[in-house]
């Protein structure tokens, strides 16, 4: 019974000293200003995406107002318009360099036709949209349809020619 007695008050004791030990662990100052450190970067990291957060509901909102998509905005083009119709900025920039790009085509070609000395610019129509040339009027022969289709698939940048020139 006297080795029981010293056992357990041994275990005890050991116990004791486990516990001690693990508690006293988190004592250790190099733990706790690790713990302090990890506290401080969870609130930065916090704060960050709150920022960010933040941010990106003002560029939001920033976009709804340049595109006129704010609530009352959007109502009251549909009760007038019964649809909702925007396009990207980018592709209004490349709408207008396409269109320049069609005007200065259709130039070309009526500048060679009115060079030509069997062509008449003032009789031959040029319409120009995306690369696509469209001729229409009238000219003396049938030759002189092809004498002006040639003439404008020379032109760079055609990428295409319908002609609907009659001959009269």
């Amino acid at each position: 019974m006297k080795t029981f007695l010293i056992g357990l008050l041994c275990g005890i004791i050991i116990s004791l000293g486990v516990v001690w030990f693990f508690t006293s662990a988190r004592q250790i100052p190099e733990v706790k200003k690790a713990e302090e450190r990890a506290a401080a970067r969870v609130d930065q990291a916090r704060e960050s995406v709150q920022k960010a957060t933040e941010r990106t509901k003002e560029a939001l909102m920033a976009k709804l107002e340049v595109l006129e998509l704010k609530s009352e905005q959007v109502q009251k083009e549909l009760s007038e318009k019964g649809k909702i119709v925007r396009r990207k900025a980018r592709d209004l920039g490349e709408i207008v360099a396409d269109a320049a790009k069609d005007a200065s085509l259709t130039a070309t070609i009526k500048a060679k036709l009115a060079a030509d000395p069997d062509l008449s610019a003032l009789s031959i129509s040029v319409a120009t949209t995306a690369g696509r040339v469209t001729l229409s009027g009238t000219v003396a022969s049938p030759e002189l349809i092809g004498k002006a289709v040639a003439l404008a698939l020379e032109t760079d940048g055609v990428r295409e020619v319908i002609s609907i020139i009659q001959v009269k």
